[in-house]
């Protein structure tokens, strides 16, 4: 039957694991058969878990364990490498990486076992850092600039207080120069109940910079929502990248066809040009 043909087909599993001298580790889940009470998912995950290869949900006390002596003096590890950690074999592999680290971190963070900063500054502190508070899941992203924080870094940022980042550019009537604590120009003085009353009237607010690409998919579900909340909101598209003639000529055509199915054809212009 061809059901059989197919859990007969389905004998090795092979993962990346870097503590092999190949890089791989090769399980023989030997002779399968379908008439077996198990689905052939379920098989790989019960050869994974015997061998010590998968676990549920590991506590902090592994993290702390296995972490990468790289980030021993700085007490920072990038969430970006966390995540990797667990999907290329150095360490022991999860049903759902980003489902557990989601969930556990801010229970981690909200006890006190670790913490959690992003924005990372020259002079070392960051533009925000969660210890011993709640921290919203959507917070912990999978990039270069947001850290797991050991417990003594967290406490001794918290302890010196952290520096907040500013944005490139100020808002009309407000300081030049002038530090402030969220992407909307707000400056960082202290605001107390006895502050006066902003006064009636109407500011342009803009934004200008560089967003790295690991950064877009949040730059739409984190900073556009906000916006919204504002009138006559603009926003402008200016990409380029450099490509092969045969193929930029290829691609000119796909991007043309994506965004006729988006409805921008007239809104959204793609040119190609000779590069000097």
């Amino acid at each position: 039957m061809a059901e059989d043909e197919v859990w007969a087909g389905y004998r090795y599993v092979v993962l990346a694991d870097n503590r092999e001298s190949n890089g791989l580790k090769v399980i023989d889940l030997g002779a399968g058969h379908a008439s077996a009470s198990e689905t052939l998912s379920g098989r790989v995950v019960a050869a994974l878990r015997s061998q010590a290869l998968l676990n549920e949900s590991p506590g902090a006390g592994y993290l702390e364990r296995r972490w990468p002596p790289a980030f021993q003096e700085s007490g920072a590890w990038p969430t970006l490498s966390l995540r990797q950690a667990f999907l290329n074999g150095s360490m022991e592999r999860l049903l759902d990486p980003d489902a557990y680290l989601r969930n556990k971190i801010p229970e981690f963070v909200s006890r006190g076992d670790f913490g959690l900063a992003s924005g990372k500054q020259p002079d070392g502190s960051y533009a925000r850092v969660w210890f011993e508070e709640l921290l919203p899941a959507d917070e912990v992203a999978f990039d270069a600039d947001v850290y797991l924080l050991t417990k003594a870094k967290a406490q001794a940022l918290k302890a010196g207080g952290v520096k907040v980042s500013s944005v490139s550019g100020t808002v009309p009537g407000d300081t030049p120069g002038a530090p402030t604590d969220d992407l909307f120009g707000e400056t960082s003085h202290t605001r107390s109940a006895t502050a006066p009353a902003p006064t009636v009237g109407k500011k342009t607010l803009r934004i200008i910079g560089t967003i790295p690409p690991e950064l877009w998919n949040r730059l739409g579900s984190k900073l556009i929502p906000k916006l919204k909340s504002g009138s006559g909101l603009r926003l402008g598209l200016d990409v380029t990248v450099d490509l092969d003639s045969d193929t930029a000529t290829a691609l000119q055509a796909e991007l043309r066809q994506v965004l006729g199915d988006l409805n921008l054809t007239g809104q959204v212009k793609v040119e190609v040009w000779e590069k000097e």
